[in-house]
């Protein structure tokens, strides 16, 4: 991983150099459109290490390549490193779906969102990705009270501290309430990979090992809990 990462650095830092979407993973390439040679095939794991660095930018024609220079402004921006240009469907006050300029570096279920299959199909569904991030966005508010620790998996991640339980405010108790509610709903053999994928932000490879799946069986349960969650919201 380390000696491909590096590798994938080196090219993306060639005038011409640019990366999109190939096949199962990520293709970066030095010609001017798609019919030029990949050189480099790389997957979702290093993808997500060259958003931080060097940092990508989208590219005139499709693709994107490498922020070689960090912008100096002192306001985030879109387009520095770690940040990751496009556009997510999420639900707005009114129960509608509306698309919203985001960072697609943050989510495993952003960087899901973008993929298709070979038929050209994406493998979410703008309702399956709405769920997704409306638990992740309840959870984060469940967690804003003062040195409030919330587990729904009741498996703490290594190195995880044990700060004291405060009392949150009443919207965090009722984000709180919401999450495991809707946990709750997606069922026990569901849930332990949904909470690791939307709430604790784990790639889709580090997931499917930490669950003992096979390569690429994670998709298809991840699928059938935010189906399962995008149902229980009511959306789509």
């Amino acid at each position: 991983m380390s000696g491909q990462l590096a590798r994938a650095r080196s090219l993306l830092s060639r005038p011409g150099a640019w990366i999109d979407v190939q096949g199962a993973g990520y293709g970066i390439r030095m010609g001017l459109d798609r019919r030029s040679r990949v050189l480099l095939t790389v997957e979702e794991d290093a993808l997500r290490s060259l958003i931080e660095a060097p940092g990508l930018k989208p590219r005139p024609g499709g693709g994107w390549v490498a922020r070689l220079k960090p912008p100096t402004s002192a306001g985030p921006v879109p387009g520095r490193p770690g940040w990751f240009d496009g556009t997510r469907m999420v639900m707005n006050p009114q129960g509608r779906l509306v698309e919203h300029a985001v960072n697609l570096g943050e989510s495993p279920i952003a960087w899901l969102a973008r993929r298709r299959d070979q038929s050209g199909r994406p493998w979410l569904t703008p309702a399956e990705v709405a769920a997704g991030e409306r638990l992740r966005h309840d959870a984060e508010l469940a967690g804003s009270g003062p040195s409030v620790t919330m587990r729904w998996d009741g498996l703490p991640r290594s190195g995880a501290g044990s700060a004291g339980r405060a009392e949150p405010g009443d919207r965090a108790v009722n984000a709180s309430r919401r999450v495991e509610t809707a946990l709750q709903a997606i069922g026990p053999r569901l849930r332990p990979f949904i909470v690791r994928v939307c709430l604790q932000q784990t790639s889709l490879q580090l997931a499917e090992r930490e669950a003992g799946l096979r390569r690429r069986q994670g998709k298809t349960v991840l699928k059938q809990g935010l189906q399962a969650l995008a149902d229980h919201y009511g959306i789509g």
